[in-house]
C-alpha cells in the first residue's frame, strides 16, 4: 500500500509539476543486445542509440514477452501476458495461424497504451512495423482501430509504407501535434535488423572493410540509427529534448542460421517490405546470453532497454540488476503521462518508474511473475539446442524453464546468472516444485481457444 500511494503522489507531482512528457518508444526487430556501440560491439556502429545511453539510464536487466514479434508487440500494448490473447507465435497466413491455434489478429477490443495515452490528452502515432496481424490477412483492423490518431505502416492490412519512411513520418507527426500544442506518443517501430536486410549503398560502404555478410549487418543497423538520429535531431530543434522520455529496446533478440557463419547468403522476397538479403547476413550477438531470436533463454528475451528524460532519469548510469519486463510499459508509461487505467484493468506488469529514475536500487529479485508461453518443439531440435524451452516463469530472482510435457526443467538464480550458465535445480526441489505449481496456476487461467471475433472472413469461408 505504502509502494502505491508514494506512487500516486509521484504522478500527480508529475502531472501538476507541467513537465508530463511526450513519449518516443523505439522498438527494434531482432536487435540483439550487444548489436550497439555502447554494448561493446566491435564494428557495429550506432551513435545516436549511444547518445541516448550517455545521456539516459542503459538498464541491463529488461526482457520481453516473447523470443518473436507478434506477442512480443502484443505485450506492450496491452500490459498483458499474450498468451492470456493465444498470441503465442508471429501472426502469419490464416491457416497457420489457424493450425496453431492462434486468432488472426490482436483484438482491438483489448486493452490498449495508445487509447489509454489518447484518453489522457495525448497526440498518438505509430511509424514502422506493425505485425498485430499481416499484410496477408487484408481484412484485419489498421492500426488506427487500437488508439492510433496517425500512423504509417507495413505488415497490416492496407497500403505498406515504405520500410525506411519511419522516421521522416514520425518527426512530420511530432512537428504537427508540438504546433497543436498537445503531447505525444510515438511509436517508432523500425525495420532493422529484421529479414530481409535492405541495404542502402550509403550506408554499406561505412562498412567496406567486412566481410560481405558482415558488412551487409552492420550496414542496416548504422541506417537504423540514422534514422533515430532523425528524430533526436527533431527534439532537439523544436526545444523538446528536455520534455521527452524516449525508449529504445527490442521485440526480440537477434536471428541466426542454423549453419551459423556457413549459411548461404541469398536474397529473400517479403510481401510488406520487398527484396533484400536472407539469414545469411545474420550477424546479431546476444552479448553472452544463451540462445538466440525464438527462444525464452535470455538471448531470445533479454534485449537492450535505454531509457532518456532529462531531469528524472539519471545521466550515464547503467543499471544492471533491476529486473524489468516489457509487460511493465503499460504501467509505467501511463503513470509518467497521468493516463488513468481502465476500471476492472489489472496489468501483469507493474511500474517501474522507481526503477527508471534510480529510487529503487539493489534490486535482483521481482515480486510479481513473469510467465512466458511459446511454440517449442521437444525432443530438442538439431541445430537448435536452446529453443526447446516452451514456458518460462520468474518470481523472485528464480527463473525456471520447462519444455512442453515437463520432460526437462531447468532452474536459475537470474538475479546473479543472466546467463543461465549454472542449472540449480538439482539442489533446489523445493523452489522448483513452487513454480510448477505457480505455472500451472497460471496457465489455468489461459483461454483453451482463440477469441472468434479476432478471425478472418477468409479463415471463416475455408
Amino acid at each position: 500500500m505504502i509502494k502505491f500511494l508514494l506512487f500516486f503522489i509521484l504522478s500527480v507531482t508529475i502531472v501538476r509539476s507541467g513537465t508530463r512528457p511526450n513519449i518516443v518508444f523505439i522498438f527494434a526487430d531482432d536487435w540483439g543486445w550487444g548489436d550497439l556501440g555502447c554494448h561493446g560491439h566491435p564494428y557495429v556502429k550506432t551513435p545516436n542509440i549511444d547518445r541516448l545511453a550517455a545521456e539516459g539510464t542503459d538498464f541491463h536487466r529488461f526482457s520481453v514477452a516473447s523470443g518473436v514479434c507478434s506477442p512480443s508487440r502484443a505485450a506492450v500494448l496491452t500490459g498483458h501476458f499474450p498468451a492470456r490473447y493465444r498470441i503465442d507465435g508471429h501472426f502469419s497466413w490464416v491457416h497457420r495461424n489457424a493450425k496453431r491455434g492462434m486468432p488472426d489478429w490482436l483484438s482491438p477490443s483489448a486493452p490498449l497504451l495508445p487509447r489509454m495515452l489518447k484518453s489522457a490528452g495525448y497526440a498518438t502515432g505509430h511509424f514502422g512495423k506493425w505485425h498485430l496481424s499481416n499484410n496477408m490477412v487484408p481484412d484485419s483492423p489498421l492500426p488506427s482501430a487500437y488508439g492510433f490518431d496517425v500512423y504509417g505502416a507495413y505488415n497490416c492490412a492496407g497500403e505498406q509504407m515504405p520500410v525506411h519512411d519511419d522516421a521522416r513520418q514520425a518527426v512530420a507527426f511530432m512537428r504537427k501535434s508540438h504546433a497543436a500544442g498537445k503531447p505525444f506518443f510515438v511509436n517508432l517501430w523500425v525495420h532493422e535488423p529484421h529479414l530481409p536486410f535492405h541495404v542502402v549503398p550509403k550506408y554499406e560502404w561505412r562498412f567496406r572493410g567486412l566481410s560481405r555478410a558482415d558488412g551487409i549487418y552492420a550496414s542496416v543497423l548504422s541506417h537504423a540509427d540514422e534514422r533515430i538520429g532523425e528524430v533526436l535531431g527533431c527534439l532537439d530543434d523544436m526545444g523538446l529534448a528536455d520534455e521527452t522520455l524516449v525508449i529504445f529496446s527490442s521485440d526480440n533478440g537477434p536471428a541466426r542460421a542454423g549453419g551459423g557463419k556457413t549459411a548461404v547468403l541469398d536474397f529473400k522476397y517479403d510481401s510488406a517490405t520487398g527484396v533484400g538479403y536472407g539469414i545469411g547476413a545474420a550477424r546479431g550477438v546476444t552479448g553472452g546470453r544463451r540462445g538466440y531470436k525464438g527462444a525464452l533463454l535470455e538471448g531470445g528475451i533479454g534485449v537492450p532497454f535505454i531509457v532518456r528524460w532529462p531531469g528524472k532519469v539519471a545521466v550515464g548510469r547503467v543499471d544492471n540488476v533491476s529486473l524489468l519486463s516489457a509487460v511493465d510499459l503499460l504501467p509505467t508509461l501511463c503513470e509518467v503521462a497521468g493516463a488513468k487505467l481502465p476500471d476492472g484493468y489489472e496489468p501483469d506488469g507493474v511500474s517501474q518508474v522507481g526503477a527508471l529514475m534510480g529510487r529503487v536500487s539493489g534490486v535482483v529479485s521481482r515480486e510479481k511473475p513473469l510467465f512466458w508461453k511459446t511454440d517449442a518443439a521437444w525432443p530438442v531440435r538439431k541445430g537448435k539446442p536452446e529453443h526447446w524451452v516452451c514456458y518460462a516463469i520468474l518470481h523472485k530472482q528464480w527463473k525456471m524453464v520447462m519444455s512442453a510435457g515437463g520432460e526437462r526443467v531447468e532452474l536459475y538464480d537470474i538475479g546473479l546468472d543472466p546467463y543461465e550458465k549454472k542449472n540449480l535445480a538439482a539442489d533446489n526441489a523445493g523452489v522448483v516444485g513452487a513454480l510448477r505449481v505457480r505455472l500451472e496456476k497460471w496457465r489455468s487461467t489461459l483461454p483453451e481457444e482463440a477469441d472468434a471475433g479476432c478471425f478472418s472472413v477468409k479463415r471463416k469461408r475455408g
